[in-house]
């Protein structure tokens, strides 16, 4: 399906530094928004305590993601702290092309590769409130050696230059209100005209309404 085909369903690239609450707020919102298919995607990184292939990532070794990354199945790809990250091409293609909300979470680099082939996806950047609070949340998770915690808060910064290339930024200071900026963007994306003519075809006929050439 071409990138420029008015699809019904709605593409969202959430992208956060390591540690500012990303996943968490993904898992909330999709409690609240059942209708949201979470993205999939491989990694070569090992599963984390309580992960489950199939579930948060589908888990493979670094010669098979390269294996499918050179036969083009991926939307967009890229190497993050040492491991390789990937999301299905036809997946997402076929998802929003039937209605279907398909949320992606990924990294900054992997949201411009999306932007070629899908430039109607929304982007939305999770800050932390402070690089402090950032460090803090990462020791308290405890699943990082100090090591990799420092790598990340190292990290965390030229991520956050590429907050601007977003159309949304929310400060994740109070999760309750962090969700609930989230939730208003979902909705949001659902009343754009191209998502409401799709979805009520013979309404909007029956109206006299025409999308604009």
């Amino acid at each position: 399906m071409s990138a420029k085909h008015s699809t019904s369903g709605s593409l969202f690239m959430v992208v956060a530094p390591s540690g500012a609450g990303k996943s968490t707020l993904v898992n909330a919102l999709l409690g609240q928004e059942p209708a949201i298919k979470l993205s999939i995607s491989y990694t070569t990184r090992p599963p984390r305590p309580g992960e489950e292939h199939g579930k948060q990532y589908y888990f493979t070794s670094p010669e098979d993601f390269l294996k499918r990354q050179a036969e083009g199945e991926f939307l967009e790809w890229a190497e993050v702290h040492g491991n390789y990250y990937g999301t299905s091409r036809l997946m997402i293609a076929d998802q929003i092309g039937s209605g279907t909300d398909v949320l992606l979470e990924i990294d900054w680099q992997g949201a411009q590769q999306v932007r070629k082939q899908f430039p109607n996806a929304i982007g939305i950047f999770i800050l932390p409130p402070s690089i402090a609070a950032l460090e803090e949340r990462l020791k308290k998770r405890g699943q990082d050696e100090p090591h990799v915690i420092t790598r990340r808060i190292l990290a965390a910064g030229g991520e956050i230059a590429h907050s601007p290339e977003f159309e949304y930024v929310i400060i994740n200071h109070e999760f309750a209100e962090a969700l609930s900026e989230m939730t208003a963007i979902v909705k949001a994306a659902r009343c754009r005209f191209p998502q409401q003519a799709a979805r009520n075809t013979f309404l909007f006929n029956q109206l006299g309404i025409h999308a604009s050439v």
